[in-house]
């Protein structure tokens, strides 16, 4: 059975079958929104946005982060292997030196965003 014949609106009006097609064909699919439930999962820890609020402005070496967020070195590396397995943050090596950053300008965006989106006075 079609999941159009399934629609049981309690409100009757004019269904629009294609454009409900179009929709079902549009819709997130449940591999990538499982995927993308895992991310925002990931997100869901305070302490991980703090590392990357910090990494939002500046590079920055495990020493200095953890000095930034008041958390032990072990601590910020252990939620930096997190960050780093879902491609959220990257590093470099320089000589003895390891420094992470954001992973790229799609991070910083909805970092932005998403900071942007609650400061933003209630209804």
């Amino acid at each position: 059975m079609d999941a159009v014949d399934d629609l049981n609106c309690t409100v009757q009006h004019p269904v629009d079958l294609m454009n409900v097609r179009q929709l079902q064909r549009d819709v997130l699919s449940s591999d990538k929104s499982q995927r993308m439930a895992e991310f925002f999962s990931l997100l869901g820890d305070a302490n991980r946005l703090r590392i990357l609020s910090a990494l939002a402005r500046q590079e920055l070496c495990v020493c200095d982060l953890a000095a930034v967020v008041t958390m032990s070195e072990s601590a910020v590396s252990h939620q930096l292997r997190v960050l780093r397995s879902m491609r959220l943050v990257s590093y470099r090596k320089q000589g003895r030196n390891v420094y992470y950053r954001l992973q790229d300008s799609h991070v910083l965006n909805l970092y932005r965003e998403v900071a942007e989106h609650l400061d933003e006075p209630a209804d």
